[in-house]
């Protein structure tokens, strides 16, 4: 239900007054564009947040849950606005069906909370000697909600819970994953926008940082300049992984550190965001003449993308995306399924607020494709104790089917467009 209503709000173009695929080409950006410039772009608006906050309520209504809890995270800073980390000491959150949230946070951090919360809320503060899980069931007994009904969002630690429960003997918890999962999965034309921000700060650093690339150079090196142009760019929250030679094949890398010689193989995968929302891209590249072998590789892989871009059909299940490209790559004589050499992870992960969110491209998953959703496209092919190939870039979802935020390279030569 929740999902259904998402939907049709991002149909409805939200406060931009359209579906996805009619907004205008200026607010997502171009595809590949060329020379970026990157003037201030506005964060997620305190309105846009109330309304989640309202799906969020109406759903807890629809199921007859009292209220739900959120802890220190990307889901807090979705529906609160508050970005926090997560520590021993507990900054949480309790949705009511109806009313204000409750915040609940260390006396000592109660300014910073303040300052971030963006949507009506109460504060109440725990000092270091006391239990903010007196104050989570506290507040719940005023509401009258102790003896009833707490979704618990999915990433919440064992110890909150817990602890909220052994006061309140009487409190049903049940899982909150599937309606905070609904709500976040399908973005916002303003979530849409933040995420292009990102994805091209992402390209234009990845050609910056390639025209600086070296001989004698170790992924550790390249890791460097990319970051130092991440944060030149204005991304935020930059990081890079780059892997030289054999270590390719290695999906997230290796400990050994090589250096670039002439025919080495770099595959780089790296991630910044725009106010929360993240960019992930990955791009492979030959240290001077690519190999026919590595070209051939590049070649299947790099088709393997578009299998998967003509699989992504609104209404289809997400897993039929990866179940396309596993049987292309299968008649290349790849695999089967994830054996080695070739696929040996799903082909796409969901990215918002967090680099891998759900849902997921993967052999399995049953939720449909729809408008607002967004991906990652990474069907990598690996050769172990040689090299790996993978291009990764992100999409959403339109009324008319998968939109890439950035142009993926069509050949080895151009490995960065």
């Amino acid at each position: 239900m929740i999902g259904r209503l998402a939907r049709r709000d991002v149909l409805r173009g939200a406060a931009a007054g359209g579906a996805l695929a009619a907004l205008p080409a200026a607010v997502f950006g171009g595809q590949g564009a060329s020379a970026p410039s990157f003037p201030p772009i506005a964060p997620i608006s305190r309105a846009e947040r109330e309304a989640r906050l309202a799906r969020m309520q109406a759903e807890l209504r629809r199921q007859n849950i009292g209220a739900l809890l959120v802890e220190a995270g990307s889901s807090l800073v979705y529906f609160t606005g508050v970005d926090w980390w997560r520590s021993e000491r507990t900054t949480a959150a309790v949705i009511p069906a109806d009313g204000p949230v409750l915040i609940v946070t260390p006396f000592f951090e109660e300014p910073s909370i303040r300052e971030m919360l963006d949507v009506p809320g109460e504060v109440r503060v725990w000092q270091e000697d006391e239990s903010p899980f007196a104050l989570i069931a506290g507040w719940l007994k005023e509401k009258k909600l102790g003896a009833g009904t707490l979704a618990v969002e999915e990433t919440v630690r064992f110890f909150i819970v817990d602890g909220v429960r052994r006061l309140l003997p009487g409190l049903k918890t049940v899982s909150g994953a599937s309606a905070v999962n609904a709500l976040r999965m399908i973005k916002s034309p303003a979530e849409i926008a933040l995420l292009q921000r990102a994805n091209d700060i992402m390209i234009a650093a990845y050609r910056a940082t390639h025209g600086q690339v070296q001989a004698g150079m170790t992924g550790n090196d390249i890791n460097a300049i990319m970051e130092g142009e991440l944060k030149r760019f204005g991304g935020q929250r930059a990081s890079s992984s780059a892997q030289v030679g054999p270590g390719s094949a290695l999906p997230h890398g290796s400990k050994e550190r090589l250096k670039l010689t002439e025919g080495t193989v770099v595959l780089m995968d790296c991630t910044c965001s725009t106010h929360g929302y993240v960019s992930d891209i990955s791009r492979t590249f030959v240290f001077g003449e690519p190999t026919a072998e590595q070209r051939r590789v590049f070649g299947h892989m790099r088709q393997g993308m578009n299998v998967a871009m003509d699989a992504a059909k609104v209404g289809a299940p997400a897993g039929s995306v990866d179940d396309a490209v596993r049987a292309y790559y299968e008649k290349l004589g790849y695999g089967p399924r994830y054996a080695l050499p070739g696929l040996s992870h799903r082909t796409g992960h969901g990215i918002g607020l967090d680099v891998h969110e759900p849902v997921n491209l993967v052999h399995g998953e049953t939720t449909p494709l729809a408008p607002g959703m967004c991906f990652s496209n990474e069907p990598g092919i690996y050769l172990p104790g040689k090299f790996g190939i993978r291009i990764e870039d992100c999409f959403y979802m339109t009324d008319q089917g998968p939109r890439f935020f950035t142009q993926p390279p069509s050949s080895l030569d151009k490995p960065f467009g």
